[in-house]
């Protein structure tokens, strides 16, 4: 999950990574293997899957361990992250490459099904939709990409409503109060947040077609689509 390089270059925040989704995300357990199902939907036995913002390998590991032929590439600016992914995947490292970076970086393919789990909320409009064309052309036709992040109405009202949701989900998860309020400030400020219509519609303008809701979870929501 690619995150801003000024905190995730830092290795004592790294290594606190992995305790943050769970408490963050609802569902996050489930988000993952439902991004797997999806994925395994079309791709066959045998596939080769990039998994875009792949820093902690938690993807990784649900998708490795599950899908025992599945071959894999994983992309992420960070290289501290990078090696948490090593670490969090160990043995099934064998069937994974990892390389430091952006989309750009990601090999050729052509890949039978990709993902993108909370990542591209850090990148601007523009440079999302590059980033989902680029994604787009390294896939086989038919090909389902799924992504999941930070989606929100725009209006101001809704807007801090569903951040408010963010920090209460977070408290009841057991994060501090002031910490997760201090979070939802620098997401507010710092995060490119679009809303929902506005992320289909960069899957539809990227390539791909049949986009579908398929999670929602207070401030985060997902798609599927397939390379047209």
């Amino acid at each position: 999950m690619n995150k801003p390089t000024d905190v995730f270059a830092d290795p004592q925040a790294v290594a606190q990574y992995a305790e943050g989704p769970p408490r963050l995300v609802p569902g996050f357990a489930d988000l993952q293997r439902m991004t797997m199902l999806l994925l395994a939907e079309r791709a066959p036995e045998n596939a080769r899957v990039l998994v875009v913002g792949a820093g902690g390998g938690l993807e990784l590991k649900v998708f490795a361990e599950r899908q025992p032929g599945w071959q894999f590439d994983g992309v992420d600016p960070s290289a501290e992250m990078l090696k948490l992914a090593e670490a969090t995947l160990g043995p099934l490292m064998s069937r994974v490459r990892l390389h430091p970076g952006y989309i750009d970086i990601a090999p050729e393919g052509p890949f039978d099904a990709a993902s993108c789990l909370l990542t591209l909320h850090f990148v601007q409009p523009e440079e999302r939709l590059r980033t989902v064309r680029e994604i787009r052309r390294r896939l086989k036709p038919g090909a389902p990409l799924v992504v999941a992040h930070l989606s929100i109405p725009q209006g101001e009202a809704e807007r801090a409503l569903w951040l408010s949701r963010y920090v209460s989900f977070a408290a009841s998860s057991g994060v501090d109060r002031n910490n997760a309020e201090n979070a939802r400030t620098a997401i507010a400020a710092r995060l490119p947040i679009l809303s929902p219509e506005q992320d289909e519609a960069i899957l539809r303008d990227g390539g791909f077609s049949d986009v579908s809701l398929f999670y929602t979870g207070f401030t985060f929501r997902g798609w599927v689509g397939y390379a047209g």
